[in-house]
């Protein structure tokens, strides 16, 4: 490794000893990737205590990440485990659920059997983009069954339910504090705080975390709640 390549190594591990916020029970430290992150060091972020990394696939059904083979490759060459994400827009035309979990796993968002590949995600969340609101202009019924055949259509392709990215905040304004995904689906919290706060309703637990978007890794910070063997059981489907 290049002298510049350990000084950076370096520089993101100690800031993790300072930033990530402290758990009791074992977690494993992790991060998720998009194409502003470009070209990623994925040796200098395993380094840094990274194991696992989630990676922007798609958004809608029609954008895909340009750097999306070097990120969600070059993060399991180094020995992570990863998955890919799909950003939910569900007012855009063609916007219907089932048209973009295609999209999602014909561009990278599939599951295969191998240990160390993740069941995609769901990124539901705020609407980025001016002329609707918050909810992309449906009511807590047509959101709730616009996520609801999504991930019956990523199912019925991949064999696995995808994890849900979302905050609890916009999951009570969105859906109504829906519970009824979180037998099947893990939830990937979004809360950059100190502590993951209030979930949504019915969510047992937290299996994601995505805890800070200043580092210390590249892109956003995320705990999986878990060891790494859990992980593990997670992505080969309890099959290992």
């Amino acid at each position: 490794m290049k002298l510049s390549g350990i000084l950076t190594a370096l520089s993101i591990a100690a800031t993790l000893s300072v930033a990530a916020p402290a758990q009791a029970a074992p977690v494993t430290y992790g991060q998720d990737v998009a194409s502003h992150q470009g070209n990623v060091n994925w040796r200098a972020q395993w380094n840094a205590g990274s194991r696992f990394a989630f990676v922007k696939a798609t958004e809608g059904s029609s954008y895909t990440n340009p750097y999306f083979a070097q990120q969600y490759n070059g993060s399991y060459n180094v020995g992570m485990i990863r998955g890919a994400y799909h950003f939910a827009l569900p007012n855009r035309s063609p916007g219907s659920a089932q048209a973009q979990a295609d999209f999602f796993v014909g561009r990278g968002g599939g599951w295969s059997p191998d240990g160390r590949t993740l069941p995609g995600a769901l990124d539901i969340e705020y609407n980025p983009y001016p002329g609707t609101n918050t909810c992309y202009g449906l009511n807590t019924t047509d959101m709730r069954n616009w996520i609801a055949a999504f991930l019956n259509r990523y199912h019925a392709r991949t064999g696995r339910w995808a994890v849900i990215y979302t905050t609890t905040d916009w999951w009570q304004r969105c859906t109504g504090n829906y519970s009824g995904f979180w037998a099947n689906s893990p939830l990937w919290l979004a809360r950059y705080a100190s502590a993951p706060g209030v979930l949504p309703a019915g969510a047992p637990t937290w299996s994601f975390w995505q805890y800070s978007s200043r580092g210390p890794f590249s892109g956003d910070s995320n705990q999986w709640h878990g060891t790494l063997d859990r992980l593990r059981v997670l992505a080969c489907n309890g099959r290992c």
